[in-house]
């Protein structure tokens, strides 16, 4: 089938199928005409990287994941590799949601702290942040 087919019965564009088989996660054959041509199998593939690029994970993440990929969803086989990578990643996103939290939390404080103190004791703000002229 032609990209534009598979862009029809997956929901993708051209150009991120491109980009796929740029990052080696779809294989295309040329056609005499320099046409790209999928066989049946790309329509499995792409679910299987729309899912797991769902899941976060980036497309070097995915091109090591695939080959231990089976199914839509796709269902992964545990190959230690498989599991050091996937683990890898869920700590950076954790990370990554511990840093956006105590960003949360601090800007929470500094909310809390201003409505306590009140407006009353600075002087009316005008949107320009400088300090109003006195007449």
């Amino acid at each position: 089938m032609l990209i534009g087919e598979l862009s029809r019965r997956t929901g993708v564009n051209a150009h991120q199928l491109r980009y796929y088989e740029a990052q080696g996660l779809l294989e295309a054959d040329r056609g005499a005409n320099g046409y790209r041509e999928y066989d049946e199998n790309a329509v499995l593939r792409v679910k299987q990287i729309r899912h797991l690029l769902g899941a976060g994970l980036s497309s070097e993440d995915i091109a090591y994941l695939l080959p231990c990929a089976s199914g839509e969803v796709p269902e992964l086989i545990g190959c230690p590799e498989l599991l050091a990578a996937m683990r890898s990643r869920l700590r950076r996103l954790n990370d990554r949601m511990n840093a956006l939290a105590r960003s949360r939390d601090a800007l929470t404080d500094y909310i809390e702290a201003a409505e306590r103190t009140g407006a009353e004791s600075y002087p009316p703000f005008d949107g320009t942040g400088r300090e109003p002229v006195s007449a």
